[in-house]
C-alpha cells in the first residue's frame, strides 16, 4: 500500500474503485460533485451524471439487480428527489452492492435548507456509515459494499462539507475485480407490488435486526477509554472536533450510525462518570440515548449550523482561545453573478418590468440580492414552474409572473412543471437560462449542453422542440446579452393570452474561451447616473468622486453596461494588459 493525499470525496471515489464498482452515476450537488468527477478518472468503471437524483438511484437499482456494484451519489437535498427510489429499494434488497454517497452541508454554504441524512437512514430502515476523514470514507465505502451484500439492503454512506473537502493522507490499495452474478429472475423479492410489498418488510425487519446485533461489534464503532471522568459519544466531523477539543475525554465514536450498538452504548456509559453527545444538527444520537434511559449532560451546543473546536470548548467549560480582532470598517462582499454573465440581461428586463420572478436553484439565484434585486422565491429545483402557475391562479394584480430555470434545472425537474402548465391552460411565462453548463456546481455536462462526465460529447436536448412538444404555445429564442430586443420579447409574451417559453441562450462567460476586448469608463462624459452600476457586474464601481469605474482586468467585453448607459460614456479599449488609461 502506498500514503496519498486525498480529500474526502477523492477517497470516497477511491474506495468504491477498490471495492470493484462498475458504475457510478449521480446528479451533482455542492458538497458531492467531486466524487463522481474523481471515480470517472479510474479505469474499469462507468461514470454518468443523471438529469435528477431519482433518475440516478433507479439507474444504479437496474445496476445492482443486474448482479454489479454501483455507487450513486447527490447532496442532502438530492435525497429527497431520490427518497421514493431508495425507500422501496429497502424492501427489495439488492443482487449487487447498492452504495448511496450523501453529502451535508450543515451551515448551508452551498444549499437552501439544512438536513440530517440519519433521519432518512431511520425512516428508510437501511443502514448508514459516517466517516469522520478521509481514510475512514475510503475504508467506510468498501465496508458498505460489504455489508449491503451480506445484509441484502442499500447503504448510505453520509459526508458533511468539512469531511467532503478537506484532505488527509490515505493508505489506498487495489481494485478488486467483483465477478457479477448472472441475473435470475425473482418477482417475490423484486416486484413490489402490496401482495409481495407486505411480505419483503417483514423481511427487512429481520434484516435490520441482524444489522442491530452486527453493529454491537462492528469495526466502525469503537471505544477509546482515557479519563473516565467524562464521555462523549460522537460521530463524523465532530470526532475530530472532540479530539481537539476535549483530548482527554473518553470516547465512543460511532462509525455505523444507523442500527445503533445499543449495547456497546449501555457499557460505555457504565464507564464513565459522566455522559454527553457531541453531534451536529438534529439531536439524533441524543434521541436515542435518551430512549434507551441514559442520563446524558445537557452541552447546550446548537442543533443548527456547523460545530466547531472552541464551540465544544466552551460547551464544556474551556476557555475562549485568544483570537485576532476583526479589522473594522471592512466593506461587505456579497456574492454577485459573474463578469459577463448571460443572466444578468434577463433579470435586468424583468426588473424593469417589475414582473413577479419565481426563481430556482442555480447561479441565477444571486440575481436576487442588490443591485438587481429580481427575484422573489427560490425553493427547490423546478419549484419555480410550479410556483409560477400558482401565483397566476390566484392572480398577481398589475404585475407579470415570470418563472426563471436554468437548462440544468429544467432538464432535472422543471419539465413536469412546464407540462402540468400546458396540461392546465396556463398563460404563464417561463423562462429557461441555457448557459450551456452546469455552472453552479462547477460546470458539469447536462442532457441539454451534450457534455457527458468526463467530457466526451453527448446527445444534446433541443428546447426549443421539447418546449413545443410539452405543450408551449409559443417557444422564443433571444441573446440575452441584447437588452433591448430580451426586453422587448419579455414584456410581449407576458402580455399574450398562452404558455409561452424564452429561451435565454448564451453560454456562461467562465467557459467562453475568446473574450472580446474590455470597456473603460470616460470620465468627462459620465453623469453618475448609476445606470451600469445597477446591472450588479462586478468589474463595475464607484471612485471617490461618485463616477462609475471599469476594472478592464475583470471586464470581458460583454457590452451590457454600454447597452444601458445613456451618454456614451463607456467606450471600447484594447487588451486589458495595455490599457493605460481612458
Amino acid at each position: 500500500m502506498s500514503r496519498t493525499l486525498l480529500s474526502g470525496n477523492e477517497a470516497v471515489a477511491r474506495g468504491a474503485w477498490e471495492a470493484g464498482v462498475a458504475v457510478g452515476v449521480g446528479y451533482p450537488g455542492t458538497p458531492s460533485t467531486e466524487v463522481l468527477e474523481s471515480l470517472v478518472r479510474y479505469d474499469s468503471v462507468r461514470c454518468e451524471w443523471a438529469p435528477n437524483e431519482k433518475v440516478a438511484a433507479e439507474v444504479a437499482g437496474g445496476v445492482s439487480l443486474g448482479g454489479r456494484r454501483t455507487l450513486v451519489t447527490m447532496k442532502h437535498v438530492g435525497l429527497n428527489v431520490a427518497a421514493d427510489v431508495l425507500y422501496t429499494q429497502a424492501y427489495t434488497g439488492v443482487t449487487g452492492g447498492l452504495v448511496y454517497l450523501v453529502a451535508d452541508d450543515p451551515g448551508m454554504h452551498s444549499s437552501q435548507n439544512e438536513q440530517d441524512t440519519r433521519n432518512h437512514a431511520a425512516a428508510a430502515h437501511v443502514p448508514l456509515l459516517e466517516p469522520s476523514d478521509s481514510q475512514e470514507a475510503l475504508e467506510y465505502v468498501i465496508s458498505a459494499f460489504r455489508i449491503s451484500e451480506a445484509y441484502d439492503v442499500p447503504v448510505i454512506v453520509r459526508m458533511t462539507t468539512r469531511i467532503s473537502h478537506a484532505k488527509t493522507l490515505v493508505e489506498v490499495g487495489e481494485r478488486s475485480e467483483m465477478v457479477g452474478s448472472s441475473y435470475a429472475s425473482h418477482p417475490p423479492k423484486f416486484v413490489m407490488m402490496p401482495g409481495n410489498a407486505r411480505l419483503r418488510r417483514i423481511d427487512l425487519e429481520s434484516r435490520m435486526t441482524a444489522l442491530q446485533a452486527y453493529a454491537e461489534t462492528a469495526s466502525e464503532n469503537r471505544v477509546e477509554m482515557r479519563d473516565a471522568s467524562l464521555g462523549i459519544v460522537t460521530s463524523g466531523i465532530a470526532y475530530q472536533y472532540v479530539r481537539e477539543a476535549l483530548p482527554d475525554a473518553s470516547v465512543l465514536k460511532i462509525g455505523l450510525v444507523n442500527p445503533l450498538p445499543d449495547r456497546l452504548l449501555l457499557d460505555f456509559r457504565s464507564r464513565v462518570e459522566r455522559l454527553a453527545v457531541v453531534e451536529e444538527l438534529d439531536p439524533y444520537l441524543t434521541l436515542r440515548l435518551k430512549a434507551l434511559g441514559v442520563d446524558l449532560v445537557d452541552t447546550g451546543l446548537p442543533t443548527i449550523g456547523e460545530l466547531s473546536p472552541m464551540a465544544i470548548a466552551v460547551a464544556f467549560g474551556g476557555e475562549v482561545p485568544a483570537t485576532r480582532e476583526p479589522i473594522p470598517d471592512l466593506p461587505p462582499r456579497p456574492p454577485l453573478l459573474c463578469p459577463g454573465c448571460p443572466h444578468r440581461g434577463i433579470f435586468h428586463g424583468l426588473a424593469k418590468m417589475r414582473a413577479i420572478v419565481i426563481g430556482d436553484i442555480g447561479c441565477y439565484t444571486l440575481a436576487a440580492l442588490p443591485p438587481l434585486k429580481a427575484m422573489d422565491s427560490c425553493v427547490c429545483m423546478g419549484a419555480s414552474i410550479g410556483m409560477a402557475r400558482g401565483m397566476e391562479l390566484v392572480g398577481s394584480a398589475d404585475r407579470p409572473v415570470v418563472a426563471v430555470i436554468g437548462d440544468s434545472t429544467f432538464a432535472h425537474s422543471g419539465i413536469t412543471g412546464l407540462l402540468h402548465m400546458a396540461y392546465t391552460g396556463s398563460c404563464a411565462t417561463v423562462v429557461v437560462l441555457d448557459n450551456r453548463t452546469t455552472a453552479m456546481t462547477g460546470h458539469q455536462g447536462n442532457p441539454v449542453s451534450g457534455v457527458a462526465l468526463g467530457g466526451d460529447p453527448a446527445p444534446a436536448v433541443d428546447l426549443e422542440a421539447l418546449c413545443g412538444a410539452l405543450g408551449a404555445a409559443s417557444v422564443r429564442v433571444v441573446d440575452p446579452h441584447d437588452l433591448d430586443a430580451t426586453l422587448a420579447v419579455l414584456k410581449h409574451e407576458v402580455a399574450q393570452d398562452h404558455l409561452s417559453v424564452i429561451i435565454a441562450k448564451a453560454p456562461c462567460a467562465l467557459i467562453v474561451k475568446e473574450h472580446k476586448d474590455p470597456f473603460a469608463v470616460d470620465e468627462e462624459s459620465c453623469t453618475k447616473c448609476g445606470a451600469c452600476v445597477r446591472l450588479g457586474c462586478p468589474a463595475i464601481s464607484y471612485d471617490e468622486n461618485g463616477r462609475a469605474v471599469i476594472d478592464t482586468t475583470l471586464c470581458v467585453g460583454c457590452s451590457q453596461c454600454v447597452q444601458v448607459c445613456r451618454f456614451d460614456a463607456i467606450v471600447q479599449v484594447g487588451p486589458s494588459c495595455d490599457i493605460g488609461g481612458v
